[in-house]
């Protein structure tokens, strides 16, 4: 099975020698997201929420640059350095997608690059004609 990086448009650049997203066949791996602001370079103010908030907006642009949406996520992994932000980023988590939602998976984790709360990673779906009609 071929692989394809993907040219990413409107998110920061990445860290370190990865593609912010890779196409597999017909599912599109996107390496993990934070609150960073693309136009500052930094971390979003406001905490989790914000950071959350960011990092789905980062994670909208990177499918974006590869003609996908929120609703072709089918898995999603969601780190927080604190469990105790779980109920906050979920609630704008849930904001970001509709049924069927897609499968997730959150742990925590000692930290996170940049001092960032939360990252999250998903992996999407390229859509078949057929499945849209349906």
């Amino acid at each position: 099975m071929p692989r394809q990086a993907v040219v990413v448009h409107g998110v920061p650049p990445a860290l370190g020698p990865y593609s912010r997203a890779v196409w597999a066949g017909d599912f599109l791996y996107l390496a993990g997201l934070t609150g960073i602001d693309p136009d500052e370079g930094r971390l979003v103010p406001g905490g989790i929420a914000a950071e959350a908030e960011q990092a789905l907006r980062n994670v909208a642009a990177v499918l974006a640059s590869a003609a996908l949406s929120m609703g072709d996520v089918v898995k999603v992994g969601n780190f927080l350095i604190e469990m105790s932000d779980f109920a906050e980023a979920n609630s704008i988590y849930a904001q970001h997608f509709e049924a069927p939602v897609p499968a997730r998976t959150t742990v925590a984790v000692a930290a996170l690059p940049q001092g960032a709360r939360i990252e999250i990673n998903v992996i999407a779906m390229r859509p078949r004609l057929e499945a849209r009609t349906l």
